[in-house]
Formats: structure tokens, C-alpha cells, sequence
């Protein structure tokens, strides 16, 4: 069966569960943004009591923003709404609760979608790769270079920030007008927002409030996006060789957590099922991932494991696995 037959295959037997509910998708947005509200309110609350209780209570409160996020990345796939125009409005405001412009967003990501494991096209919407060769290949400050961006005190320390205050603030190279005016329209908002805030309730209280919920959201949002694709078995081939359904499949991890964080992810860990047909809502993954043997048999990652992703730095082509600096 060649690569077309193969996704037509899947599309097919996807077919009658892929199709959003928009009961479903309201009432996500209600049990995600509303927990999200109440928790923000008690930790300013609760500054006048400890500080400490501020930043317990923005740990909840940073799951309601991931989860947050997944519908953002659903509307962006128009999976949320049946509706092209419900998924615009709704991924636009989400958005703009979770700092992520709508349109740079979607278009980068839905590259990533198209590209996910190809080694000849990489570099938009995922996590900078090298070969071994490559690596090889570069100077000593381009090693040094790589060696920083992959030093998980740098991605997922200094990552946050410059994703959410530098690097979706500014328009990528050749996006189009609409776009760009998205980008722009959303910084504004940001500003309007974070300065009524800021008024309202005063600086200091307002960063200690949103400071802690910006920062451990982006690092749980780094590690998920991180650890969907950077395993050590995962997939990657020259474009004479890559196949759309292998690099789903084989490329994207069965992340299996534990109920309340996979219900507070939106159920991102069916990475496998997603990249296979973006088109399904995330609050139908778990029944699509029961409903089939070859879904519900696919090597699993889980917490323990997944933390040895820490050592993945470099793509052997030869071994076809994920090798460290070290094994060089």
C-alpha cells in the first residue's frame, strides 16, 4: 500500500469521529477559561495573605492556560468549530489570553504538520535539529551555538521567554499582509491589556500574579512539544524517503499521562492520532486511540521515561535514533 492509500486509510476510518461538537467545544472553553478566572483572582487575593499561596495557586492555574492553549491550537487547525469564521473569532481571543498570535501561529504550524520529520525541511514551527554530520560539519561556534540552544537550562529556562516576549511579537520572514496585521493587532491587544491590568490592580501585584502562570505554562508547553518528537526511536528521512503516515506514526509519541494531566493537557499525548489527522477535535483523541489495535498499540512514553529526552541532542542517520553529545 503506497503512502497515499495509506493516509486515505486512516482518513476514512477517522471519518465519523473526527467532526467537531460544539457542546463539547463550549462547554471546553467554559471548564477551561472560567477555573482559569477563579484562580487568577484567588492568587491576587491571596497576596495580601503570602506570597507563597500566589505561587501555589499558579501551578492550577498555568494547566488551565495549557489547556488553554490546546484549543487555541485547535481552532488554528479549524478542528474547535465546525465553523471556519467560530474557530477565527474564538482562536483569536484564546490567543490572546495565552500571548500566541492566531494567523503567525496556525501558518507556522501548519508547516510543521507538512514537514514533521522530514530532514530536508526543516526549521519552521518545530525544535532546531542537527545530524551528526551536520554537527560535525559546523565551527566551533556553531557547535557552541547548537550545544546552548539545546541545553535544557537555556530551552526551557530562557525558552519561555523569549518565545512569548521576542519571538511571537515579531512577524516571521515572508508573511503576508494578514498576518502580519494579526501580529500586530494582538501585541496591541497585549499592551491594552497587560496595561489596564496593570493599572487596575497595580504592576507589582499583577506580575506576581501572571509572572509565575507566563513562565511555568511556557516551560510544561516547551517540554510537551519537545518530548512529541525528540525520542530516541522517532523518524526522520531525506525527502525522497519521507512518508507523511510514517512520520505521524513513528514520529510523534504516545506521551501517556496520568488522568488529570492528560484531561489538563487537552489530550496532546495522542501526538500520534493528531499528526495523523489534525482535523480531530482533542476531546475525541482517547475514543479514536481506543477504537484501534495498530493506534492503541503503539510504543508508549511515559513520565519516567520521557525524561531521558533530556540526552537526545543529535539525529544519527546512520542508527536512525537520537544519540547525545557524548556518543559522538
Amino acid at each position: 500500500m503506497d503512502s497515499l492509500q495509506e493516509y486515505n486509510r486512516w482518513k476514512k476510518s477517522m471519518a465519523l469521529q473526527d467532526k467537531p461538537d460544539w457542546r463539547k467545544s463550549v462547554w471546553q472553553l467554559v471548564n477551561s477559561i472560567v477555573p482559569f478566572l477563579m484562580l487568577w483572582g484567588l492568587a491576587y487575593a491571596s497576596l495580601s495573605i503570602s506570597v507563597w499561596i500566589t505561587i501555589a495557586l499558579a501551578i492550577p492555574a498555568a494547566g488551565f492556560m495549557i489547556r488553554m492553549f490546546i484549543i487555541f491550537h485547535d481552532c488554528c487547525h479549524q478542528s474547535f468549530f465546525v465553523s471556519r469564521k467560530a474557530n477565527a473569532i474564538v482562536g483569536k481571543i484564546v490567543g490572546m489570553l495565552t500571548f500566541f498570535p492566531y494567523e503567525q501561529w496556525k501558518n507556522e504550524h501548519s508547516i510543521h504538520h507538512a514537514t514533521s520529520g522530514n530532514l530536508c525541511r526543516r526549521g519552521t514551527g518545530d525544535i532546531w535539529t542537527l545530524t551528526t554530520k551536520e554537527y560535525a560539519a559546523l565551527s566551533v561556534w556553531g557547535r557552541l551555538g547548537y550545544r546552548l540552544y539545546r541545553n535544557p537550562f537555556v530551552m526551557f529556562g530562557l525558552g519561555p521567554l523569549y518565545i512569548f516576549l521576542i519571538g511571537y511579537r515579531v512577524n516571521r520572514k515572508g508573511a503576508r499582509r494578514k498576518e502580519r496585521m494579526n501580529t500586530h493587532v494582538t501585541n496591541a491587544a497585549l499592551v491594552g491589556l497587560m496595561g489596564l491590568l496593570g493599572w487596575l490592580f497595580g504592576w507589582k501585584e499583577f506580575l506576581l500574579v501572571q509572572g509565575p502562570i507566563f513562565y511555568l505554562s511556557g516551560v510544561v508547553g516547551i517540554w510537551l512539544f519537545y518530548v512529541q518528537h525528540q525520542f530516541e526511536d522517532t523518524y526522520y528521512e531525506r525527502a525522497d524517503k519521507w512518508d507523511y503516515v510514517s512520520a505521524a506514526m513513528q514520529g510523534s509519541s504516545y506521551y501517556k499521562l496520568p488522568g488529570i494531566l492528560q484531561w489538563i493537557t487537552g489530550n496532546i499525548g495522542f501526538h500520534h492520532i493528531h499528526h495523523l489527522d489534525p482535523q480531530v477535535p482533542n476531546y475525541h483523541l482517547p475514543h479514536i486511540h481506543e477504537s484501534s489495535d495498530e493506534l492503541r498499540n503503539v510504543p508508549a512514553i511515559g513520565l519516567q521515561l520521557s525524561l531521558q529526552a533530556f540526552r537526545y541532542r543529535l539525529w544519527d542517520e546512520s542508527s536512525k535514533r537520537f544519540v547525545g553529545f557524548k556518543d559522538l
